[in-house]
């Protein structure tokens, strides 16, 4: 049987071209996968607010999160609340997520004392697993019930948050809350 012969140099750059091309196309498979599991930490340019809320003392303003940019929480300190309000600023298309789920979500938490961050999965870059039996009151009312791509936020009495204050986190007895939360996913 006669076979055309290729040099051996030529087989092996064609090879190794595949090697590369089929990398390449796994490695932009794996970047896209985990850009959408990373919260961006990117403020927007401009913020406007999506939500208010004047409290019993001082007010909010919540901006919520796009695929690119973080989002803005800005208090005008002392704010408080008496009742936990809970604000839909983008409603998703997903599953609705149930009390008992494990939701992944993008988070920021803000002190309405003082207007300081106490936490945040956006400053780390990365989505956080809860399962929703075991975070604050005030959180599982912002998310149970809504349809998971949604972005929520809520401002919780101290009450449905530390009422006995959280000192690692700067949180006092008395202080209420405000997250901005984006809904990844729910199981």
């Amino acid at each position: 049987m006669n076979s055309p012969r290729i040099s051996r140099p030529l087989t092996l750059a064609a090879c190794t071209a595949s090697m590369v091309v089929a990398l390449a196309a796994c490695g932009s498979a794996t970047d896209t996968a985990k850009a959408a599991g990373t919260c961006p930490s990117v403020a927007p340019a401009s913020a406007t607010p999506q939500w208010t809320l004047p409290g019993t003392t001082g007010s909010v303003a919540v901006t919520g999160s796009t695929d690119t940019t973080a989002p803005v929480v800005t208090v005008t300190p002392p704010f408080s609340v008496s009742q936990t309000q809970v604000h839909v600023l983008q409603a998703g298309d997903g599953p609705v997520v149930a009390p008992t789920a494990t939701a992944s979500v993008c988070y920021v938490g803000v002190n309405g004392r003082d207007g300081s961050v106490f936490d945040s999965s956006y400053q780390r870059g990365t989505p956080a697993d809860f399962p929703l039996n075991g975070v604050v009151a005030g959180f599982q009312k912002a998310i149970v019930g809504q349809k998971v791509g949604s972005t929520v936020a809520v401002a919780m009495t101290s009450a449905d948050g530390y009422p006995d204050g959280q000192p690692a986190a700067g949180i006092q007895p008395g202080d209420s809350l405000v997250f901005a939360i984006k809904i990844l996913g729910a199981n």
